[in-house]
């Protein structure tokens, strides 16, 4: 026993002998260098201190690492939770959907009371709900209900902050706890954190707001919208600044910004560091502190420099003369600067961390914006420089599309809005986000006439179909003894004779069309339709001339079509002009080298244009073209120009007497031509209103061409612009009018009289 205990004493004490022995020196060498570590720790360089580490930056710039006026991550929740206490609300849990099955959707204003305080812009988004399609005046009809209590600007230190909100919402019968209730909201929050405090309980509601923090949106709920100023245009709105003759894309200026740097407080931060990237070349960055009543209380030694830097450079000059424009935060995440550099075609740099962008939801802004990191400012002048020239080019065609298309003016933000709520209603029948992000947009795509791109006629060219090889006749006609007259007759038997016809529509403007014995023999199915005595359909379907075309006119001009199938192709052209006296748009019948509107008394279009005439346009404006005939050609041709941005195609017209019908029948027979769906025959008429044109001689031409004139004024005042196209083009046929063979020609009878 007391051997074996020796034993194990000598083998432990040999143990650490051996360990000593081999490990000591690494033991040693680990404390030497964990003391040298520390010591080291103890001797290095502040970052303040000029002596041993150069600065970029003076020490009275360099702020800490936890900014007092930001606000920490427990005060942004507390105040993110007294706004949004139902913070889980989806459209699944705080939308009644019941509301909306019965009449569809619907959007109801509340009255506004009397003395009511309402700012420019809220007053210029309560007018657009109640211009759009879906405005009633019902509120049992109603899907979704818009407040009339301003909530715009909820910074208490504001003008325009309406106080007691709470309790006027909750005295509404129809507030319901906020379903089915849309509230805009442009500025929350105030000095200094700018929280986004709304100072009352917004409950279920949808919250349409600028500058949206990623954190606290709701997805598939809640909308970000952009920034926008008062004097912001109600409808229509500044074309973009690209054109077609900016090429190359590369400007003066790769990266600019000008604008205010804020000397303390929330969003300080990247602003101040803006002039790090300056270089006076082709990268100009200019800030000035003057703004603000105490400015020269907390100025710091570049400010002095900065304001006479400043005062160099014109903004506007800045933005067309540059290829990317930074967009960094303010006080608040978004800035007027960004739609700004949309319109300019100056692609924008994002600088605003945990910005939710306007109807991301829709919006692709990666082929529109670089998004840039605050904390990486240093890094956007070389990944800017990296972007090919192909790419910048498609960069700022992209921000021209946008800004027509969403941000040009209130009516497009506030339809835009409602547009992404009713696609949220019928998913199965909501626009794809191709059909948001290409021409012509969300707005002019519309899912009720189909959700698939290749049956819109601007989408044929970019999915590789075509047209259909056959079109449907529709034909208006009216006679007082309920019997086509000859006329129509020579009408019917003309264009059934085309190669390309598939089916005739005749509209009887009677109680009853008639019996089927009177129409003439066609080799293609034909159709009559009673409209109904004393109804003139001016609300849908063209006012026809009195012009009979022959087949090979009718041929060709559908071949025509076909090759430009968004295109109203056509006869008779008409156009429009400038009179500078009268400060009003003129018409104008008169024979010269321009055209920007194509009679649709006879002519060529899809049919879905058919469908946005009757689909998208207010009631008032149909009723318009329905009581004036003048106003329908008008209103068609400014409809399909506003969304291909082109001209209508004039092509070759035989010439011929036309055919003097008695003015007691009121019998205008030839109506317009379309695409059937898919190539199919389809019975919806697939085009619209046509009028006939009469000579300004005389007491009747005097009225019909001053009811041309106050047509178009109304409806480009509805638009907000003009979106009539000059157009010096007119197609004829391949050796149409040389002298060579009648044989060699494929439409010789166009030029026979």
């Amino acid at each position: 026993m007391q051997t074996r205990k020796k034993y194990i004493f000598l083998t432990f004490l040999a143990s650490w002998l051996l360990l000593f022995f081999f490990g000591g020196d690494q033991l040693r060498r680990f404390v030497f260098f964990s003391g040298r570590k520390a010591e080291s720790r103890r001797n290095w360089p502040r970052w303040t201190d000029r002596s041993l580490l150069k600065s970029f930056a003076a020490p009275e710039e360099l702020q800490s690492d936890e900014d007092p006026a930001l606000p920490s991550p427990r005060e942004r929740r507390a105040a993110w939770l007294n706004v949004y206490k139902n913070s889980r609300c989806r459209m699944e849990t705080c939308f009644d959907f019941s509301r909306c099955e019965k009449h569809g959707f619907k959007v109801f204003t509340y009255p506004r009371e009397r003395d009511q305080p309402l700012s420019e812009s809220y007053g210029k988004i309560l007018t657009s709900i109640q211009r759009s399609r879906y405005y009633t005046p019902n509120p049992e009809e109603a899907c979704l209900f818009i407040l009339s209590i301003d909530t715009l600007d909820r910074d208490h230190l504001s003008g325009q902050y309406v106080r007691n909100v709470d309790e006027q919402i909750r005295s509404f019968p129809l507030w319901n706890g906020g379903r089915n209730h849309l509230i805009f909201n442009l500025y929350a929050g105030t000095w200094p954190n700018y929280t986004e405090e709304l100072g009352f309980d917004i409950g279920h509601a949808i919250l349409a707001k600028a500058s949206f923090y990623t954190q606290t949106f709701r997805p598939g709920f809640d909308i970000s919208i952009p920034l926008f100023p008062k004097d912001h245009p109600q409808r229509g709105g500044e074309k973009g600044w690209l054109y077609q003759d900016s090429i190359p894309p590369k400007k003066k200026y790769l990266l600019v910004f000008k604008g205010k740097r804020y000397l303390t407080g929330i969003g300080s931060g990247t602003r101040n560091a803006l002039h790090h990237i300056h270089n006076g070349h082709d990268i100009v960055s200019l800030t000035t502190c003057k703004h603000g009543k105490d400015w020269e209380k907390h100025k710091d030694t570049r400010c002095d420099r900065d304001n006479v830097d400043y005062e160099k450079f014109d903004y506007q000059e800045l933005l067309h003369n540059s290829t990317f424009c930074i967009v960094p935060r303010g006080r608040r995440l978004g800035s007027f600067r960004f739609l700004e550099a949309l319109q300019a075609a100056c692609i924008p740099v994002l600088l605003s961390d945990g910005w939710e962008l306007p109807f991301a939801e829709a919006i692709d802004w990666g082929k529109a914006a670089v998004v840039g990191n605050e904390r990486l400012l240093l890094q956007i002048p070389s990944a800017v420089r990296c972007i090919h020239p192909e790419r910048v080019l498609a960069f700022q065609q992209q921000t021209q599309f946008l800004w027509d298309a969403y941000f040009s003016s209130v009516d497009k933000i506030v339809h835009t809005t409602l547009e992404i709520i009713k696609d949220r209603l019928l998913p199965h029948r909501s626009r794809s986000r191709f059909l948001w992000n290409a021409l012509p947009g969300g707005l002019l795509a519309l899912p009720e006439f189909s959700t698939h791109p290749g049956n819109f006629p601007f989408y044929y060219l970019q999915h590789g179909s075509s047209p259909s090889e056959k079109f449907t006749a529709f034909i208006r006609a009216a006679s007082p003894a309920g019997s086509p007259s000859q006329s129509i007759f020579r009408l019917i038997q003309s264009v059934s004779a085309s190669q390309f016809c598939a089916q005739i529509l005749v509209l009887w403007s009677s109680e009853k069309p008639p019996p089927s014995g009177k129409w003439p023999q066609t080799t293609v199915p034909l159709t009559g339709t009673a409209l109904g005595e004393g109804r003139s359909g001016g609300d849908r379907f063209p006012q026809p001339s009195d012009t009979v075309p022959i087949p090979s006119q009718v041929d060709f001009a559908f071949v025509v079509w076909r090759s430009f199938p968004e295109r109203i192709v056509g006869f008779p052209a008409r156009s429009h002009f400038w009179d500078p006296e009268q400060r009003r748009w003129g018409y104008t019948s008169q024979w010269t080298n321009e055209l920007s509107i194509v009679l649709t008394a006879a002519a060529f279009y899809h049919r879905y244009y058919h469908s946005l005439f009757t689909t998208y346009l207010p009631a008032g404006l149909r009723e318009l073209a329905g009581g004036l005939a003048a106003c329908e050609d008008i209103l068609m041709n400014v409809l399909v120009a506003a969304v291909t941005k082109l001209p209508p195609i004039k092509v070759t017209q035989r010439k011929q007497h036309k055919e003097n019908v008695p003015q007691q029948v009121g019998c205008r027979e030839w109506g317009g031509c379309g695409d059937p769906p898919g190539g199919e025959w389809s019975p919806s008429p697939p085009c619209s209103p046509p009028t006939k044109v009469k000579d300004t001689a005389g007491t009747a031409g005097g009225r019909s061409f001053s009811q041309h004139q106050d047509c178009l004024n109304q409806v480009v005042d509805w638009f907000g612009s003009m979106p009539l196209v000059l157009s010096q083009l007119r197609l004829d046929p391949v050796l149409f009018k040389d002298q060579v063979s009648v044989l060699r020609k494929k439409y010789p009878r166009l030029e026979r009289p």
